[in-house]
């Protein structure tokens, strides 16, 4: 679509994208491995206030110490600690990531990418770490 404006010149309007849907547009790995750092800064800032609320209450008594240790014996409770260390060790991977990329390295698509593809490597070996050490 082109129209004049009044000194003459043709302005061509630019096409709005159609699809609209976010899950079908294909996002690149550099731009997945951004969106996860964010959400495993939430995930740790969560984890760490359910953290805090436990050590309060396992100094609080003895009766308090006990109430903890029954809280945390179980499958699941070590498959959410496990899951908070593993966001915790992507946060602290993608912050370093984010760090490096400041300093002005890594900053084209390609070595974005790579980096990316790092730090989900790294992570993933974290992850397994991480479980061991939980379980």
């Amino acid at each position: 679509m082109s129209s004049m404006e009044p000194s003459g010149q043709t302005v061509t309007k630019k096409q709005r994208p159609v699809n609209l849907d976010l899950r079908t547009i294909r996002q690149p790995v550099a731009a997945i491995a951004s969106i996860l750092h964010r959400v495993s800064g939430v995930i740790t800032l969560f984890s760490l206030a359910i953290l805090l609320w436990l050590l309060k209450s396992s100094l609080s008594s003895e009766t308090g110490f006990l109430e903890v240790v029954d809280i945390l014996d179980g499958f699941f409770v070590w498959f959410i600690l496990w899951g908070m260390l593993t966001a915790l060790a992507y946060h602290i991977v993608g912050g370093i990531r984010h760090l490096i990329m400041d300093a002005g390295y890594g900053e084209d698509l390609e070595s974005g990418a790579l980096s990316a593809k790092v730090a989900l490597g790294v992570t993933a070996v974290l992850s397994v770490l991480a479980g061991i050490m939980v379980w």
